[in-house]
């Protein structure tokens, strides 16, 4: 219960940003909200406990099994076993992220059923699988990360050139999501502990990284995924009914979910977690050739990680997606755009600056380095790329502007400074572009952009309305790449001026 009790309480700690923020803004600036308060303030509720029910039935079950059957296989010195369970792994947890499931989900119906959300979660799992097995055998080979990430990311900005503009946003908006509340401690925990056991091998240059490259590969494979689906020469997706849009998510007392919609959305939970589950059950009984230890408690967590996403699911039609959908339209309705970006800018250094996993890896990033790499400044500095991102992404729908340009300028832009950067510095920066988006900001950044585009005349939700989460991966990476440079500037100055000293 204690556990529970602190996980339950970082929740909250994520929540609460968000809450402060729109209580400040709905408050002093916009207003009364147009949503239903009993239906918001239930679904805030279902969303927290149901955070905290998922997470500690993952800390009983599905994360002591995945360590269990790593450290193992790590010890038969089995490259093949290691490989297939770093993409089983990786699969898995993608296919179950929550964030995913919510960016899937209004993908499905903005593009009228064009895009089939389980068939694009599935692709996005096994690319992140794929890259998951890749950067095993990069941190065991000690290649250093740029050299996969700067190739990866010409091949993803030319395939950006080409792609229909319905799938770029996206495409680059799920390189952010597949990386949050059940990805990242898996994929990390990987990268560090194989590190830690190599002899040569620093945790700071290849323990970091894996993140980054779950990252990466979905944004190429998603616009893949959309030139099949936009230009095969079908029928074109049926427009999105704006109105049945936002009443996808029940304000109404009428259109709430009845107990058979509540049975078939636990159900289809089931089916989400059901995966990675068994890709730990298999490797411990018939891989590793051992019993599941503990295995009432490892059945009790399990039912605890199902339960719980399913009341976050719940949770997020209630309470996450009708606030930022509204706050779109209450904040457009102003036709004060400063204080749009503004308050763009305050969700996103608020939620980056209460991110668990950020404080995580800054923390051990800083623990490792032998270089003067400073936790709260790094903290500090992505929050700020962050609310960035988001406010220029807000800016972007409001005037129109190209995603595909922006992007495709803004990624370049990125490799300059990455080929410029100490080799020390890349996938530290990398993978905190991929943790500052938690499974609560997601769902409520995205329904914000497509509520900005779906009230701005002119502006297509399915085409404009995603990005924001894009922009804040690649404002929050920029950042600490040009403060890893600084600081090996300043290193090697101090070092030529002491150096003339002892000449001297």
């Amino acid at each position: 219960m204690r556990a529970f009790g602190g996980v339950l309480l970082g929740a909250g700690q994520n929540l609460l940003p968000i809450l402060l923020v729109v209580g400040a803004f709905q408050l002093f600036v916009v207003g009364p909200l147009p949503v239903d308060l009993p239906s918001l303030a239930v679904g805030m509720g279902l969303v927290l406990v149901g955070v905290g029910f998922f997470l500690q039935g993952l800390e009983m079950s599905i994360f002591p099994l995945g360590k269990s059957a790593a450290n193992d296989l790590a010890g038969r010195g089995s490259l093949p076993l290691l490989l297939l369970f770093g993409f089983l792994v990786g699969f898995g947890a993608v296919v179950a992220e929550p964030a995913l499931i919510a960016v899937a989900m209004q993908a499905e119906l903005l593009s009228g059923g064009r895009v089939d959300a389980f068939v694009l979660r599935v692709l996005i799992a096994l690319s992140v699988g794929a890259v998951t097995a890749l950067g095993i055998l990069r941190t065991l080979t000690g290649h250093p990360l740029h050299w996969y990430l700067v190739p990866g990311y010409l091949v993803v900005v030319g395939v950006t050139w080409f792609a229909p503009p319905e799938i770029v946003g996206l495409a680059y908006d799920a390189g952010g999501v597949t990386t949050n509340i059940v990805t990242v401690p898996l994929i990390a925990a990987i990268g560090i502990g194989l590190a830690n056991s190599l002899a040569g091998r620093s945790v700071l240059l290849h323990g970091f990284g894996l993140v980054a490259l779950a990252v990466m590969v979905p944004m190429a494979v998603v616009q893949l995924y959309g030139l099949l689906v936009f230009e095969s020469g079908g029928p074109g997706p049926e427009a999105p009914d704006l109105a049945a849009f936002a009443g996808a998510w029940p304000q109404p007392a009428e259109d709430r979910p009845g107990f058979g919609d509540l049975v078939r959305d636990l159900l289809t939970t089931v089916r989400n977690v059901a995966p990675v589950i068994l890709v730990i059950l298999v490797f411990q009984r018939w891989i590793v050739g051992r019993a599941v230890p503990n295995l009432p408690r490892v059945a009790a967590g399990l039912a605890l990680a199902i339960i719980g996403l399913w009341a976050f699911v719940e949770g997020l039609k209630l309470g996450l997606f009708p606030l930022g959908f509204g706050l779109a339209r209450a904040l457009v309705g102003l036709e004060d755009w400063a204080v749009l970006y503004l308050f763009a800018f305050a969700i996103g250094v608020a939620t980056t600056l209460a991110e668990p996993a950020l404080m995580a890896v800054a923390r051990e990033a800083a623990e490792v380095s032998d270089t003067r790499i400073s936790a709260p400044i790094v903290r500090w500095l992505v929050a700020i790329g962050v609310g960035t991102g988001l406010a220029v992404g807000a800016h972007r729908i409001v005037s129109g502007e190209s995603l595909h340009l922006t992007i495709i300028a803004g990624y370049l832009l990125l490799l300059l400074l990455t080929l410029a950067a100490p080799r020390h510095i890349v996938p530290l920066a990398f993978d905190l572009g991929g943790v500052t988006t938690s499974e609560v900001t997601v769902p409520l950044v995205t329904a914000l952009g497509i509520g900005l585009a779906a009230s701005i005349a002119g502006r297509d939700p399915l085409v404009d309305g995603f990005g924001l989460i894009a922009f804040a991966s690649l404002f929050a990476v920029a950042p600490v790449l040009v403060y890893g440079t600084a600081i090996a500037a300043h290193a090697r100055w101090s070092e030529r001026r002491a150096a003339r000293g002892e000449a001297g």
